[in-house]
């Protein structure tokens, strides 16, 4: 059973890197905590947006693999981040990176700027919906 099914509609901008609406099959929710690009002691790897947007992602992947769920049971992201700008500027390298550590599978994405994130160093926290199929 696919763990879910993504609605797109011709009545909407096409949606490129995220999905508009995602139906999600029956199972198990996964509700997962913000992941911002912290190292296993708790430092920030990185200074960069892109960088610790990639290890942000590593630690998604981490949790979700912890729940024995995979990156295609996730149904809903969203992306928190200091600088929205800079996040449109580096949208393609974002999404190359995106998708070398989730694969090209695309959840309903939404893209919060925020004045501050709750450890000072981060730039970006990503925060996520899974749904174990069940």
């Amino acid at each position: 059973m696919k763990p879910h099914r993504t609605v797109n509609s011709p009545d909407l901008a096409p949606a490129v890197g995220f999905s508009h609406a995602v139906v999600a099959a029956r199972g198990r929710l996964v509700f997962l905590g913000g992941q911002v690009g912290s190292m296993p002691d708790g430092s920030i790897s990185g200074t960069t947006l892109l960088e610790q947007f990639d290890r942000a992602l590593v630690n998604v992947r981490t949790a979700l693999d912890s729940v024995g769920a995979r990156p295609e049971h996730l149904v809903q992201l969203q992306i928190y981040c200091l600088d929205a700008a800079a996040y449109r500027s580096q949208l393609h390298d974002l999404g190359v990176t995106y998708r070398k550590v989730l694969g090209p599978h695309y959840p309903a994405v939404a893209l919060f700027a925020v004045a501050g994130l709750f450890d000072p160093a981060a730039l970006v926290e990503l925060v996520g919906t899974a749904v174990l199929p069940g």
